[in-house]
């Protein structure tokens, strides 16, 4: 391996996406010498993406742009050459909480029949949005999610708060919105790939949000939305998600647990409901749930299905957070990790109040992108490792700040971060050849390592 062979790029909060000089590498000659060590023939998963969720205000935030520079944001976020190269996104079904207002597809009460499913309101945002996203990129895959099912199938009848009517006529209607949903996407030449039951299944929220247990998810997705699949010849995936969990410690005050085994491990134990089940996503406070998921249940499929947002003020001390969440989903066995907005105006409000970051922002007056400290977190690893690329094992005192990859050509990707306030040397060894890094202080690194 040569000098040409390596590429390190750094970002600080003063200078972001910077290539560094590297100097020649030497012999690992000591086993200890390393602080960081790829070890090449433990492959783990695989990666099938980055991305982030198309929704209304997002949409909006990029109409303030020129057209000229909305193409350069776009081809940015999606184009395959592009900086980011995403390749997963999610949609929701209905309304999120980043819409203008509360709409479902199908308000008609009392419609068991789904006569009066339209996705009309979704041809004035999402799918403009997401059309332009995939004429940079036709192999771009989708996944989407209710916030909350129609009013009038829930108790009380209301989009925020409450739980879905279980009853059998309810049950089987809900199956046949899923259905619908698919085939007219399908209808505007959009594949929806995956559908998760459920946005934040714990979330009692005053923005649009539905209550699940464990085990109405496991009647559900066994009795009533894995059968209409079937009956409809859908080969899109049903994926148990996205499972949010309440902090350990308000399990604990509430004597109410919604962890591995209330939701993940109750679900995939039943042979009825598993038989359906591609997957597991999990987001927020479900990271505490997901390393126990991956150790029982290895030959499913992962995914960090929201990034924590934030409060509007997109600083550089959240995005080494954001770039700790990275660390921990992959760590733990993401094959995918998925941003929250991808744009927002400034301070990121929502419909509903909240204030929430962004990778980019669009000030309305100013007509300009801003690309934010998280943009980066993301870049430092989406623009590297593309779908195909497998984990690779570490060891080393700075395995805890790092994550290694092999991508399809044979490169070594190892993302690193320095999160002290000082300098710090570190030495990575890989194939047997050992490089030092001075890392900036509170620095993203993505080190390239070509084809030996």
């Amino acid at each position: 391996m040569n000098k040409q062979a390596i590429r390190w790029i750094s970002s600080t909060e003063t200078a972001r996406w910077t290539d560094k000089p590297v100097s020649a590498p030497s012999e690992a000659t000591e086993a200890g010498a390393a602080s960081l060590t790829v070890v090449a023939e433990d492959r783990r998963q695989n990666v099938e993406g980055f991305g982030g969720c198309f929704n209304e205000l997002g949409f909006t935030a990029l109409s303030y742009l020129s057209d000229e520079r909305r193409a350069e944001v776009l081809y940015a976020l999606f184009h395959p050459e592009g900086e980011q190269r995403l390749s997963i996104c999610r949609l929701p079904i209905g309304a999120s909480d980043y819409a203008h207002e509360w709409y479902s597809l199908n308000e008609m009460d009392g419609d068991l029949e789904m006569a009066h499913f339209s996705i009309e309101r979704d041809r004035q945002y999402l799918i403009p949005y997401i059309k332009e996203a995939l004429k940079l990129n036709p192999n771009l895959k989708l996944f989407a999610s209710p916030w909350s099912p129609p009013t009038w199938m829930k108790f009380p009848k209301a989009y925020n708060f409450g739980t879905l009517r279980w009853e059998k006529g309810i049950l089987e209607a809900y199956a046949l919105y899923f259905v619908k949903f698919v085939e007219a996407y399908r209808e505007e030449g959009i594949t929806i790939h995956q559908v998760h039951v459920q946005n934040e299944v714990v979330a009692n929220q005053k923005f649009p949000s539905c209550v699940w247990t464990g085990e109405q998810l496991r009647e559900f997705i066994a009795d009533y939305l894995g059968p209409a699949f079937e009956k409809h010849g859908l080969d899109t995936e049903i994926w148990l998600g996205t499972i949010n969990s309440p902090e350990p410690w308000d399990e604990w005050l509430k004597k109410k647990t919604a962890d591995h085994d209330a939701y993940a491990h109750t679900v995939l134990s039943d042979p009825e409901a598993y038989k359906y089940v591609k997957g597991v996503g999990y987001q927020w406070a479900g990271k505490y749930g997901i390393q126990r998921t991956v150790l029982s249940y290895p030959e499913l499929r992962y995914m960090q299905t929201e990034n924590e947002c934030g409060d509007g003020t997109n600083t550089w001390a959240y995005a080494k957070y954001v770039f700790n969440l990275y660390q921990h989903y992959f760590t733990n066995g993401v094959n995918a990790y998925i941003y929250w907005n991808m744009t927002l105006e400034p301070k990121g409000r929502s419909t509903w109040g909240w204030e929430q970051n962004a990778m980019i922002t669009v000030d309305p007056s100013a007509r300009e992108a801003v690309f934010n400290p998280e943009y980066y977190v993301m870049k430092h690893f989406s623009h590297f490792v593309p779908e195909g690329s497998n984990r690779l094992g570490t060891r080393g005192h700075w395995t805890g700040n790092a994550i290694a990859f092999e991508t399809p050509s044979g490169e070594v990707v190892v993302a690193i971060a320095n999160p002290f306030k000082e300098s710090r040397i570190v030495s990575v060894s890989n194939g047997g050849m050992l490089q030092s890094f001075e890392l900036e202080p509170e620095s993203f690194n993505t080190i390239v390592f070509g084809k030996s």
